[in-house]
C-alpha cells in the first residue's frame, strides 16, 4: 500500500515537470546526469569520473555537481575542487565528492550543494565551466540536462520490484523511459545480463544499454594513497589472508569482486553506507583480523578517503576499481 502511494506521488511529481508546472532551469551549458533508479550503490562515482574525464580530454571545462551525502554540514555550499586544487577534505565534502576529485587530480570543478541550480550558475560563473555533470541526478528534475545516463546494479537491478519504503526502487521502472542511454554494471558478478536487459527494454525501447564489469585496476598501501603517490601492486596482495571492511551502499559487491579475482578472503566488516572512521573502529577491526589469522586490512576508496590521521596496527592497502565496457562507450 505504502510503496503504491509513494509510486503514484512521484508519477504526479514527474507529470507535473513534463507538463512544466514545475520548472527545470537551465545552466547555460550542456548537462549529464548520472544516476539510477535505485537505493544503494551502483557504481556512479566511478562513471561519474568515467565521463568527466572523456570530457577533459575534449578540452572541455568540466564541473561536477552533487549533494555531497554524509558530509559534515549537508545545508552549507563547498567548493571540492577549483579545478586546480582539492580544497575540502571528505568529512566537509562528503566521501564520494572527496573520492571524485581524487580521481580526476583535481582536474575538475567539483561543488558540494543541495541547491544544484544556484550551485551550477555560480560555477559556470566563477569558473567558465563549458559543460556540468549531475552526480546522482536522475530523480533531481529541477536542472535541465540534455542526457540522461541511469545505471542498474546487474546484482540486484529492482529488488523486489516496489517503491520505497517497502522496495529499492526510488520510482516506478516505467520511467526508465526517461533515460537516454542505460549502463548495466557489475555484469562480471552474475552469469548473463540477456534476461535483464530484456526487461529493460519493456520500459525503454530506444536507448541504447551498455555492459560494463568491474576489475581491479590497482591495490595501492594506504599511506601511499592518502599521499597521492602512484603505485602498482595489483596482483602482489592475493595470497595474503585479508579481512576486508567498507561502507558502501552494497557492500557484498566489494567482497565478491575480491573472491572472484582469487583474494584470500577469510572475514569482513560491514559499516553503515558513509560511514566516518573513528580510531576504535580502526582498533576492533585490527582486534577482529587478528583473531582470525588475516595478515593484511583491505579497503575501497571510498572508504580511505575517510580514514586520514588513524592510525593501524597491521598493514592496510586500498582496492582501486575501475568499469570495464564490453563495447566502447561514448557520451
Amino acid at each position: 500500500m505504502f510503496s503504491g502511494l509513494y509510486g503514484t506521488i512521484i508519477n504526479f511529481r514527474n507529470a507535473l515537470y513534463e507538463k512544466g508546472v514545475f520548472k527545470s532551469h537551465s545552466l547555460g551549458v550542456p548537462v549529464i546526469s548520472v544516476g539510477n533508479i535505485t537505493v544503494g550503490g551502483t557504481g556512479k562515482t566511478p562513471m561519474v569520473a568515467l565521463v568527466a574525464g572523456m570530457l577533459l580530454e575534449k578540452g572541455e571545462k568540466v564541473g561536477i555537481l552533487t549533494r555531497g551525502y554524509g558530509r559534515e554540514n549537508p545545508k552549507q555550499r563547498v567548493l571540492v575542487s577549483d579545478g586546480e586544487r582539492i580544497l575540502a577534505d571528505a568529512k566537509n565534502a562528503g566521501d564520494e565528492p572527496f573520492e571524485l576529485a581524487r580521481k580526476l587530480s583535481g582536474k575538475a570543478i567539483i561543488v558540494a550543494d543541495a541547491d544544484r541550480v544556484s550551485a551550477g550558475i555560480w560555477a559556470r560563473e566563477k569558473f567558465g565551466i563549458t559543460t556540468f555533470v549531475l552526480d546522482d541526478a536522475f530523480q533531481h528534475r529541477k536542472v535541465r540536462r540534455n542526457s540522461d545516463i541511469v545505471l542498474i546494479d546487474a546484482t540486484n537491478p529492482f529488488g523486489n520490484g516496489k517503491t520505497l519504503p517497502f522496495g529499492i526502487l526510488r520510482e516506478p521502472l516505467e520511467n526508465l523511459k526517461r533515460a537516454d542511454s542505460i549502463v548495466i554494471t557489475r555484469a562480471n558478478l552474475i552469469e548473463d545480463v540477456s534476461n535483464l536487459t530484456s526487461r529493460i527494454r519493456q520500459y525503454n525501447q530506444i536507448c541504447p544499454i551498455h555492459v560494463s564489469r568491474n576489475q581491479i585496476s590497482n591495490v595501492i598501501e594506504l599511506k601511499d594513497f592518502q599521499s597521492i603517490q602512484v603505485t602498482k601492486d595489483k596482483g602482489q596482495r592475493t595470497k595474503d589472508k585479508v579481512f576486508a571492511f567498507c561502507a558502501l551502499g552494497n557492500p557484498n559487491n566489494f567482497y565478491d569482486q575480491l573472491r572472484r579475482e582469487n583474494y584470500n578472503l577469510i572475514s569482513t566488516q560491514t559499516f553503515p553506507d558513509h560511514h566516518f572512521y573513528t580510531q576504535k573502529d580502526i582498533a576492533e577491526l585490527a582486534r577482529k583480523a587478528q583473531a582470525v589469522g588475516a595478515e593484511m586490512l583491505l579497503t575501497t576508496a571510498k572508504d580511505a578517503v575517510k580514514l586520514q590521521g588513524l592510525e593501524f596496527e597491521m598493514p592496510c592497502s586500498v582496492v582501486e576499481i575501475e568499469m570495464i565496457f564490453d563495447e566502447e562507450f561514448t557520451i
